[in-house]
């Protein structure tokens, strides 16, 4: 890796808005990293004016981070073979139906020695049926690898920067302590496994666990039988990934990626509450 390592981060929601907070702030300060951050925006209009122009005049994404300061050396460009041409790293954070899109998009522009992190979760339909992992389309498409960071970490409230950790999955012993580094905080905890397929897994998984605790609270069953299908599907999660991605650790399953992020996941999204309704209107 160069002495200087280039950011590019690939989207611009909520939660990537989150982490181009921390990531700007860590490369302003850290020896490691250039300052400057590239952030593709999918140019859209706001109040008549483009969103790449708001968010470079008021270094804040109104439309999908109101209230929260971006740092200044984040520049949002909505071109994303300019915005990551230059980058040695590479954060995919967009809706995974846009991966295989963007990822013919940059094939051959971007640098060959660059290496991608995947924030995103859920799983995309193989080719053939059955599922694929999203970092392998990145890293089957782009001919780049691509590492993972999943955890019990929801945008606004790690845009208010309270507390929490983060989980992310990367073998190459060499990477890990740099990735570590461009994205921990005070109140951003990291911790790296090697583990990388089990705690992409767990970041789709989850959500799934989460449907059914939707369910009973919709039903009103109970505490009791919420944290049961918590539990229960957490050892379906540890089963799946021992069947089907053998040789993971189980220790993994009880870090950020894993067990926080069920329960985060059973307790406190959209997704747990919609299927609460889902229930009440049956």
């Amino acid at each position: 890796m160069p002495t200087k390592n280039k950011v590019c981060i690939v989207g611009s929601g909520n939660w990537g808005s989150a982490i181009a907070k921390i990531v700007g702030q860590n490369c302003a300060k850290l020896p490691n990293f250039d300052e400057r951050v590239t952030m593709y925006v999918y140019e859209e209009l706001v109040n008549g004016k483009k969103l790449t122009e708001i968010i470079n005049e008021t270094h804040e994404n109104v439309k999908y981070l109101p209230g929260h300061k971006l740092p200044a050396n984040v520049v949002a460009i909505p071109d994303v073979v300019t915005a990551a041409r230059e980058a040695d790293i590479l954060i995919f954070v967009v809706p995974h139906q846009f991966v295989r899109s963007l990822c013919a998009t940059l094939l051959g522009k971007i640098k060959p020695t660059a290496v991608a992190l995947s924030l995103i979760k859920g799983f995309d339909q193989a080719e053939g049926g059955g599922i694929d992992l999203i970092s392998h389309i990145i890293t089957r498409h782009l001919k780049v690898p691509c590492h993972v960071l999943m955890g019990a970490n929801l945008a606004g409230e790690v845009a208010d920067e309270k507390f929490c950790e983060t989980t992310i999955g990367c073998r190459d012993k060499r990477l890990a302590p740099l990735l570590r580094d461009l994205i921990q905080t005070d109140y951003f905890r990291v911790v790296v496994v090697d583990d990388e397929d089990a705690v992409e897994i767990c970041g789709a998984l989850k959500n799934i666990v989460a449907c059914g605790a939707g369910f009973v609270d919709g039903m009103n069953l109970g505490d009791n039988t919420k944290a049961a299908v918590i539990r229960l599907g957490l050892m379906e999660m540890i089963r799946f990934v021992d069947v089907f991605y053998p040789g993971s650790k189980l220790s993994t399953f009880f870090e950020s990626c894993g067990v926080a992020d069920l329960v985060t996941t059973c307790y406190g999204t959209f997704l747990s509450k919609i299927n609460k309704q889902n229930v009440l209107y049956i």
